[in-house]
């Protein structure tokens, strides 16, 4: 575990072609978490990919990059950011599912 770091990460649900928008302080207990259906938002969304993360000394920024993806000036940006990711899973720019993560 990276110590006094809190990250914002992307999955991508192959079952419903959607993503999903959350932030961690423990991104390998977190994402472990989303993979074993142990997350309500996400369980019934199995399999899940990991796509992008971001890492961040304070948890006010993690905070704040996660709101600024979920919006619309910051969704558009993502989408530029991630199209090769997107193109490579077959993404079709649908719906970001977001709910604060732990």
């Amino acid at each position: 575990m990276i110590k006094d770091m809190y990250f914002v990460y992307i999955l991508y649900s192959h079952k419903d072609g959607k993503l999903y928008i959350g932030y961690t302080s423990d991104i390998q207990q977190r994402i472990t978490m989303h993979k074993k259906g142990l997350v309500p938002s996400t369980k019934n969304r199995l399999p899940l990919q990991l796509i992008g993360f971001e890492s961040f000394l304070s948890q006010s920024d993690a905070k704040r990059r996660e709101k600024y993806l979920k919006g619309g000036h910051g969704r558009e940006q993502f989408k530029v950011q991630y199209q090769d990711t997107f193109k490579k899973i077959c993404y079709r720019y649908r719906y970001l599912i977001t709910i604060h993560g732990a």
